[in-house]
């Protein structure tokens, strides 16, 4: 049954579709990065950018060559919808992409990641057997079907990211609706909408309905009844994102999965007329079936595990953030500090307060005076800094936080040397006091 169920052959159409849809918007995603200032701001005016834990040694190219750098991502999209050279063009992206993901995370969006997990996950599919310039090169690779598994597993990624992001959202400041309050009263200057989302009547419409579209879409999709309704929705849902929240080209990369959920030869007859229908319905099982089976099992397990280890490290992740990223955590919460770095000299016993500006963008700041792991990355930094000058120093970071519009509390321990303690890659970091939040306040 399962060998059928995964390994019967399909019409290709949703793939080949998607693979036009995806590339277009990836080039938009990397041209527009330029032309709306994003490479700029995040990669090319900062003197340093906070890096992932771990990848310190990735940075942005010096000068503007992060906007060539953008540029040639921009081309490969161009080859990934073309099927020009196809293989080549979206593992050549998925490793540039990554790396501007994995180097800067001051712009950090679950969007993005959702981009490199598609953009990885494109690299493996034959998405360049037809309709692409590679078949017409060569033809001897062109097909008109593709095992069912490809169009399951997008939709088992998707199912993932849906799923997750509406059990989120099933905590106390997303069901009394406040925090939809906060992120729509910073859209109030909007014309024509602006006031309108500042009615608590709209904010109970939107924290229900972003409950609900999370939780059903992919089921009312995957039902022939109420797809063509679902649709609709998704369409409504995902503009209103777009033109609400300006996220790029995420809006459109969700509705543009809506393909794999349509039978297969409705999408030929809507977009490929001149291919050639797939009418065989065979069972083709790869000479590899444990190793496709295991690889899969293995990347689904891993993104099942990812967006819940919040729950197996110790407080509020709310609070701490750790666990937040890469859990489809969108949209949950607003931070806010007021913090200071002190540094003293131990070898004279002199005290400095740092001044952020002298090192840090607006937005750096902003990121860093709430957020745990910048805090300690840029006491690491201030720690390498006063080494390179022959001075041992150690740095103590006065931190108060406020989550959702809460008042500010104290966040990090002020007596604890934030230049010599380890970073907690897999657990809790003590020096985050305990969160406030449980209390009430």
């Amino acid at each position: 049954m399962w060998d059928r169920f995964l390994f019967k052959q399909i019409d290709n159409s949703p793939l080949l579709i998607f693979r036009i849809f995806f590339g277009i918007l990836v080039s938009l995603e990397c041209y527009g990065a330029i032309l709306t200032g994003w490479v700029r701001r995040t990669l090319i005016e900062p003197s340093f950018t906070f890096t992932f834990i771990g990848f310190e040694w990735l940075q942005p190219l010096p000068g503007n060559g992060m906007y060539i750098y953008f540029l040639v991502m921009g081309t490969l999209g161009i080859c990934i919808a073309l099927g020009y050279k196809y293989r080549f063009a979206t593992l050549a992206f998925t490793l540039m992409w990554a790396a501007v993901y994995l180097m800067q995370k001051t712009s950090y969006n679950n969007h993005y990641y959702l981009l490199l997990l598609i953009a990885l996950i494109m690299s493996f599919l034959p998405a360049h057997r037809n309709c692409s310039l590679d078949a017409r090169l060569d033809p001897g690779i062109k097909t008109n079907h593709m095992p069912a598994y490809i169009k399951w597993g997008i939709v088992m990624q998707l199912f993932i990211v849906y799923t997750y992001a509406s059990v989120a959202k099933l905590y106390g400041d997303w069901l009394d609706f406040s925090i939809i309050e906060i992120l729509f009263k910073r859209k109030q200057g909007y014309p024509l909408i602006g006031a309108l989302l500042q009615q608590p009547a709209v904010h109970m419409i939107v924290g229900v309905s972003g409950i609900l579209f999370d939780l059903l879409i992919v089921p009312a999709m995957l039902w022939k009844k109420s797809r063509k309704w679902a649709f609709m929705a998704a369409v409504f849902f995902h503009m209103f994102n777009s033109i609400v929240f300006q996220i790029g080209i995420f809006p459109y990369l969700a509705l543009a999965f809506m393909v794999f959920f349509y039978d297969p030869e409705t999408i030929r007859k809507i977009f490929f007329r001149k291919k050639k229908p797939y009418l065989v319905s065979e069972v083709l099982i790869p000479p590899h079936k444990k190793l496709v089976l295991g690889v899969v099992g293995i990347y689904f397990l891993i993104q099942l595990v990812l967006p819940i280890r919040h729950y197996f490290i110790k407080g509020d992740v709310l609070w701490t953030e750790e666990g937040h990223r890469l859990s489809w955590r969108m949209m949950l919460r607003s931070r806010s500090g007021l913090t200071s770095f002190k540094i003293k000299n131990n070898t004279t016993g002199n005290w400095y307060l740092v001044n952020l500006e002298d090192y840090l963008t607006k937005r750096q700041k902003n990121k860093l005076k709430a957020y745990p792991d910048f805090m300690w990355q840029f006491a690491q930094r201030l720690k390498r800094e006063y080494a390179e000058k022959g001075e041992d120093i150690s740095v103590f970071v006065n931190a108060r936080v406020s989550v959702n519009g809460k008042p500010h509390h104290q966040f990090i321990d002020p007596e604890v040397d934030m230049a010599q303690v380890p970073w907690g890659y897999f657990g809790h970091s003590e020096w985050i006091l305990p969160s406030p939040l449980q209390a009430g306040d």
